[in-house]
């Protein structure tokens, strides 16, 4: 086939070692296992605790793994986008001191921030970019230091979060394999129910600010489960019917993992069987922008060569979509 699409030809992870449990949430706020459990299918969470280390050092890890595995030279990377909830700093952007940190010295980079759709919507960024012909290698990652912005006397939101980083790599593909579809939402409405208020232009940081914790997540749980559990699931619905997809065809579900009732509804709506379904939530906790390449990495040995495989996902905004891809490659 002479036409071009982007295909992924390689993933990379990484997540901190310390451990936090539900049973040491237990004695950190008025919550326990069962209920956490129950009511989002989190078991544990890694937390990047050493100090002076944020974000990017779990994207360079990340992006160290799948140079390493692809045996790949950094200089030949043409471009990185940084998918990010949580850069290192304002205005210096992430994922250039990556880019730098890597040897990926011919590539030019940039950060990518949508909430927890950041890497979904990195994904379609790449993707053009590898059809338009001009860039050959462009590697995506999704890395965020949650536990930087979550207050851990808060328990609506410390029980969900986590930190970690994944990466992948697009390249040109003429098999016809690779991004076949998307469909992006996005809507404003969302503006108010999850959101950090201070430290923009709007509410610039302060001595008030930092008192009132205004520099920590704030969700309102109900209303945004109510958006993520339509809205995943219509999106995936709508890019199954405009590929003449059954539920027959597709072979899995590569859903955000924020919440495993969402994760449930979406794979309903769209007829899926539950084996189908790929799930680490219990293990990471909703790592925002990392949680679809870990759930590829950790899977990586599972998907064949020809799988249709169906991304979604949905964040702060509001940001939603879902994407259809057909996988390039059996891992060796």
């Amino acid at each position: 086939m002479n036409t071009i699409t982007a295909a992924i030809t390689a993933v990379g992870a990484y997540v901190p070692e310390f451990v936090l449990s539900n049973q040491v949430l237990e004695s950190m706020v008025d919550t326990n296992d069962e209920w956490i459990t129950t009511r989002t299918g989190i078991k544990e969470r890694r937390l990047l605790k050493e100090k002076g280390k944020g974000t990017s050092f779990m994207a360079i890890k990340a992006a160290q793994d799948l140079i390493s595995k692809a045996n790949i030279n950094p200089e030949e990377i043409d471009m990185i986008i940084m998918a990010t909830t949580t850069p290192d700093m304002p205005v210096a952007s992430t994922g250039v001191y990556v880019a730098s940190q890597i040897g990926a010295v011919n590539a030019f980079a940039y950060d990518l921030q949508a909430a927890c759709s950041s890497f979904l919507y990195g994904m379609s960024t790449a993707a053009a970019y590898i059809q338009s012909g001009r860039y050959k290698k462009v590697l995506l990652i999704g890395a965020d230091k949650m536990s930087s912005i979550i207050d851990y006397t808060d328990r609506a939101t410390c029980i969900i979060f986590g930190d970690g980083a994944g990466a992948v790599l697009f390249e040109p593909n003429h098999e016809g394999l690779g991004l076949q579809d998307e469909y992006l939402r996005s809507d404003g409405i969302g503006r108010e129910y999850l959101k950090i208020d201070a430290g923009g232009s709007i509410l610039p940081p302060s001595k008030e600010t930092v008192e009132n914790g205004q520099h920590y997540v704030f969700q309102d749980g109900k209303t945004v489960f109510k958006y993520a559990v339509s809205g995943m699931a219509d999106v995936s619905e709508k890019i199954m019917e405009r590929n003449n997809l059954t539920k027959d065809d597709v072979n899995w579900l590569i859903a955000h993992q924020a919440n495993k009732r969402i994760i449930d509804a979406t794979a309903s709506r769209m007829g899926l069987d539950e084996e189908k379904v790929l799930v680490n939530i219990h293990r990471y906790g909703n790592t925002t922008s990392a949680t679809l390449p870990l759930l590829l990495s950790d899977f990586e040995g599972q998907l064949k060569k020809g799988d249709n495989l169906i991304f979604a996902a949905f964040g702060g905004g509001f940001t939603w979509g879902s994407i259809y891809l057909k996988w390039a490659y059996n891992k060796q």
